[in-house]
């Protein structure tokens, strides 16, 4: 089993840094997509990781909503572009680099994307919910931005993980 990486935190700069597009599909990468699936799941609330979460800063992202939708498969995003978005909707979202709170905002209930797979082969992908949720979540990461620069009020929306489901006073 391929070790784990450790999970970048913020405030750290390469969060906030734009991930570079993959050019060489070889076993390097298949490698490097294998430890971020292993990272992933290795992560109590892990649903997708991209590469700058854990300091490497090319355009690559896993995703995998299996867990919570039947059927649901593992993606592979290398070089990923969003194609369309639509429905906007409300969601509670956290984040690995972030890992002791949750917000809610605004995305999209539907995408279609474009993407390669760790071979380079180019596919398109249409997902909903929680799927279309985490991809744009993780496509953010690749532009070097978080969750919280969509919270609408961090000083109202931000909730610690913990008090999540609690009523506010």
């Amino acid at each position: 089993m391929p070790a784990t990486f450790p999970i970048v935190l913020f405030p750290d700069p390469r969060l906030r840094q734009k991930a570079l597009r993959v050019t060489d599909f070889g076993p390097d990468l298949r490698d490097l997509v294998q430890r971020l699936v292993h990272t992933m799941r290795a992560q109590q609330h892990g649903i997708g990781l991209a590469a700058p979460q854990v300091g490497i800063l090319r355009q690559i992202a896993v995703v995998d909503v299996s867990a919570r939708i039947q059927g649901a498969k593992l993606l592979i995003l290398v070089n990923p572009v969003m194609l369309e978005a639509k429905e906007e909707v409300l969601s509670q979202e956290g984040c690995m680099s972030l890992p002791e709170y949750t917000a809610p905002l605004k995305r999209y209930a539907h995408v279609k994307i474009e993407a390669r797979d760790a071979h380079g082969k180019k596919y398109v992908k249409s997902a909903q919910g929680i799927e279309a949720i985490c991809i744009q979540h993780e496509l953010d990461h690749l532009q070097g931005m978080l969750f919280l620069d969509r919270v609408a009020s961090l000083k109202t929306d931000m909730m610690p993980r913990h008090l999540r489901g609690r009523k506010r006073l």
